[in-house]
């Protein structure tokens, strides 16, 4: 039996947690049922609640907004925090815990160095977030950022978050306080705003100057795999040299987000391969039972099964399992 790989469990550390409090009002999203308690554990109960849905291995990842919500200074200083955290747990459970770290891009001259240092700690990947402030992912002030990533095969997880209050003023607001909210994270607003940020990465032309940069969309992309027909036409008008699918099917894997959905990945397949698919479950805020994963992965044929599970994610993270 294939070990199982879950890439995009989160966990938040109490003091980054104090520190966004009245910041950013997703938040409040961790704060909901037990999801704060089983954020911050990374110990035995998250180690009981992956036996019992037979996960082998968890690649552990901080909730949005990360760092990048805070001031420089402050982005900095917790970044470093937490990925000597997170880095310490790895230590504690290596057959267990893998790690992304988190990067200040609310800092950009710092995020460079500090991908350098979480990697030296034995980090596999970074998460980061559409926008810091003004600063878009695409912006001129992070492409060191990037061929630092593609020069240590340090694969970037592109996870939502809230949208600035002036797309949400525009777009999400004019409801309850919580239906505003819902409307701006899960239910519509996160994945536009990373299909979004995905697409500008590669409107920039971000993959052509770095062709080894790969990047992890989830939610089964982010609704961006679900356009991609109408999408490449965007190649054409800001004159790349390749259509957005193929950026897609070369620089872009795709993962499930705990949305164990049949259809969605039978829509996938056809617009990506099986070698650019990993498991995951977005722990805490998606908990599938055994039975319930191992319903989903009867779906696979063998071969795809095994890549799904283990394979593409042993060798996009380098993981010696």
């Amino acid at each position: 039996m294939t070990p199982l790989i879950a890439i995009e469990e989160h966990w938040m550390p109490p003091e980054l947690a104090a520190a966004l409090d009245g910041r950013d009002e997703s938040l409040a999203l961790s704060r909901f049922g037990d999801h704060e308690q089983r954020l911050t554990d990374l110990g035995a109960g998250r180690l009981a609640t992956m036996d019992e849905q037979g996960i082998d291995v968890s690649i552990i990842a901080l909730t949005p907004p990360g760092t990048q919500a805070l001031p420089p200074d402050e982005a900095v200083r917790l970044s470093r925090a937490a990925n000597d955290v997170a880095s310490a747990a790895v230590a504690r459970r290596p057959d267990r815990f893998r790690a992304l770290s988190t990067l200040p891009l609310s800092a950009p001259d710092a995020a460079a160095d500090e991908l350098r240092r979480a990697a030296s700690l034995g980090h596999v990947g970074t998460m980061v977030y559409g926008h810091a402030g003004r600063l878009t992912l695409d912006d001129p002030a992070y492409d060191e950022l990037w061929a630092t990533a593609a020069r240590l095969r340090q694969p970037v997880f592109l996870h939502p978050q809230l949208p600035s209050d002036a797309t949400r003023d525009a777009l999400y607001r004019g409801f309850d306080a919580m239906t505003d909210l819902a409307l701006a994270t899960f239910g519509w607003g996160w994945h536009v705003g990373a299909a979004t940020a995905a697409l500008r990465l590669i409107l920039r032309g971000t993959f052509d100057r770095h062709p080894d940069l790969q990047l992890i969309l989830g939610h089964w992309g982010e609704l961006l795999l679900f356009w991609l027909d109408r999408a490449d036409g965007l190649a054409r008008a800001a004159g790349l040299p390749r259509t957005v699918s193929e950026y897609v099917r070369s620089n872009v894997y795709v993962t499930s987000s705990g949305m164990l959905d049949a259809a969605k990945l039978c829509h996938v397949l056809t617009v990506t391969t099986p070698d650019r698919l990993l498991f995951s479950t977005d722990y805490p805020f998606q908990h599938p039972t055994r039975d319930e994963i191992s319903a989903f992965l009867a779906v696979f044929p063998d071969h795809d099964r095994s890549l799904f599970t283990t394979r593409n994610a042993a060798t996009l993270f380098n993981l010696d399992l």
